[in-house]
């Protein structure tokens, strides 16, 4: 038995990482990044660059350290990351406890006892023990010795029986080491859903702030919209009682001040819900209050952009590097589906001492040992062995199957955002030329409402049109500053540049022997 288990082999197939894939970028040929040319025409533009690294804090490049805050707090705080955390903590717990079959089973066990045990039955007593004395039924003196005829009486005694046991499976064919090998895999998997939870908290919270801000921002500018609106009914309706104006005008402008209030009320419901939001993500109750937030003004949009191959990109990807773990381990279940087809070898072994009394126990007459081993291999299972090996086959190449589309899809969403920051420029820049062409417009025509060359409902147009254009600015900037927030998740979110997961290796994850 102990030269089987040292040359012990382990059955199934042995786990390799699958290979990089072979895109070279995320573009199509002529469908490049912005280059440094194209940049230094757009101020505005921003650049991506392959060679820098996402910053494990990546959110401290918008400049604001109200966002930093409540990052940070989100991720101390948070109920989601502490689920998380407390399942991976029950993984790694799984993996030791998994190990503990290399050794064997130790055990004690004492069992003190008080028989009664009939004499007309006979009864099953222990006879003479150490010290000579007798705990037998049998009772009187045998008639040879001029005794009366023997007889059984009941006989009452104490028993005491003490034992250490040993037991062990040694793992032949490795179905343990199989088993140890897809309980490590599952606990690595949960440890890269817990960095991709923490990336997709971040994000959330970035991606809420700057929602927030920009509805503030959007609030003040439809207040503004509504006292400039106050003003011009109050001014019209003295006109109006002077002779200088129309009951027509004060209604137009009536009009228009109660389309502006109408705005108010939605802007200030999205507003709130965006507030619900941040108290939830960063741990707080609904009626908690929030910490001072970013205003939209002075959130800074990143100008470099890092930029990472399809080939790292495979190596930083929490939710690639799950898929690739959950490939690991349906990998290892194949071994132990394979191995429950072999023979099974196991050693049992005991020792220890039975008396009467305590003292006795392990006395040369008290002793006792015994050792075993077992073969056992099942002949007919009715095909459940066979079925589970080719289940957990058909289970790897869903596993391989996962992982692939887990793959194109992180190619998609990096290439996504690479076309919406593309697009972002243009549209920022046509809206920044929309509001500077309305804001130009609208002084224009007060100087003409002035000298009475225009009615009072062309600058109430103008007006409305200044708005819209300056709350669509607003929008386009903030979808810039999002789309930037959605390509730092895409690309990973920094995790393996945090000092605590830089100490470990992040490589190639460990195969089966």
């Amino acid at each position: 038995m102990a030269c089987a288990a040292l040359a012990a082999c382990t059955v199934g197939p042995d786990f390799r990482r699958p290979p990089a894939p072979e895109a070279t970028g995320y573009l199509e040929r002529g469908e490049a990044p912005q280059s440094n040319a194209q940049r230094a025409s757009h101020p505005g533009m921003q650049q991506t660059r392959p060679e820098l690294d996402v910053d494990a804090r990546w959110w401290t490049a918008f400049g604001s350290p109200r966002i930093d805050a409540l990052v940070d707090e989100a991720l101390s705080r948070n109920p989601t990351l502490e689920a998380a955390d407390a399942a991976l903590a029950a993984a790694r717990q799984n993996v030791l406890a998994q190990r503990g079959l290399f050794l064997p089973t130790v055990g004690v066990s004492a069992s003190p006892s008080r028989t009664k045990i009939a004499g007309n039955q006979g009864g099953n007593s222990p006879g003479v023990q150490g010290d000579g004395s007798v705990i037998s039924t049998y009772q009187g003196t045998p008639a040879s010795e001029g005794g009366s005829a023997p007889f059984n009486a009941p006989v009452i005694y104490g028993f005491h029986t003490a034992q250490l046991t040993v037991s062990y499976a040694p793992d032949v064919f490795g179905a343990n080491r199989r088993q140890v090998e897809d309980l490590q895999a599952q606990a690595d998997a949960q440890r890269f859903q817990r960095e991709a939870a923490a990336i997709s908290l971040a994000a959330n919270v970035v991606g809420a702030a700057i929602q927030e801000a920009l509805l503030r921002h959007q609030i003040a500018l439809t207040s503004s919209s509504i006292r400039q609106a106050e003003n011009s009914t109050a001014i019209i309706r003295r006109q109006v009682g002077a002779g200088y104006a129309s009951r027509l005008d004060l209604a137009q402008q009536e009009v228009a001040l109660a389309q502006a209030r109408q705005q108010l009320p939605a802007l200030a419901k999205q507003q709130a819900l965006a507030c619900d939001l941040l108290k939830v993500l960063t741990g707080r109750r609904p009626d908690e209050a929030l910490p001072a937030l970013p205003d939209f003004t002075q959130i800074r949009l990143p100008a470099q952009l890092p930029l990472s191959l399809p080939a790292r990109l495979v190596e930083q990807r929490p939710d690639i590097r799950a898929a690739e773990e959950q490939l690991h381990s349906a990998s290892a279940r194949v071994g132990v589906a394979t191995a429950a087809r072999l023979p099974q070898f196991s050693i049992d072994a005991n020792w220890g001492g039975a008396a009467g009394r305590v003292s006795q126990m392990f006395l040369p007459s008290g002793r006792f040992f015994a050792l075993s081993g077992t073969v056992a291999q099942t002949l007919f299972d009715g095909g459940q062995n066979k079925s589970r090996q080719a289940a957990a086959q058909a289970n790897l190449q869903q596993a391989d199957a996962t992982y692939r589309a887990t793959v194109l899809s992180a190619l998609q969403n990096v290439a996504d955002t690479l076309h919406a920051i593309q697009s972002n420029t243009a549209i920022v820049e046509a809206a920044d030329q929309a509001q500077q062409r309305a804001r130009a417009a609208h002084g224009l025509v007060e100087r003409q409402l002035d000298k009475g060359y225009v009615d009072r409902l062309a600058l109430i147009t103008a007006q409305q049109a200044l708005l819209q254009s300056e709350q669509s600015l607003a929008q386009a900037q903030a979808t810039r500053l999002a789309d930037t927030v959605a390509l730092y998740q895409a690309l990973g979110g920094g995790w393996w540049n945090r000092p605590a997961v830089a100490e470990r290796d992040t490589g190639a994850p460990a195969t089966g022997s």
